[in-house]
């Protein structure tokens, strides 16, 4: 078995680590203590790809692994954790149901 990082896999976990240090880590702190929703963060990860990135490209999404998608939450959570969990549950209770059980319409 192969325990070696993809070269898609790693680009995935720098591109992330960047992002996070730029646009994530300064403004966490006031975030917390603000209680002030992270969206432009947000935006900024969904310009990424990451918060579609376990979706398949044919629906519009990044289609990478779970692998890719463990590393990009671990970079985020490295920082903020609540962004973290935001990104999270946006695949988890909102993307992979509907990819999984979903039809074509929705």
């Amino acid at each position: 078995m192969d325990l070696e990082l993809s070269e898609e896999q790693r680009m995935v976990q720098a591109s992330v680590r960047e992002f996070v240090a730029g646009e994530i880590a300064p403004r966490a702190h006031e975030y917390d203590e603000q209680a002030k929703f992270p969206h432009e963060q947000l935006k900024g990860l969904a310009e990424l790809g990451l918060l579609g990135m376990i979706i398949p490209e044919e629906w519009g999404g990044a289609g990478f692994d779970t692998v890719a998608y463990a590393l990009a939450l671990e970079e985020i959570a490295r920082a903020d954790a609540s962004v973290c969990v935001i990104v999270g549950v946006t695949k988890s209770v909102c993307c992979y149901p509907i990819l999984s059980f979903g039809s074509d319409e929705q």
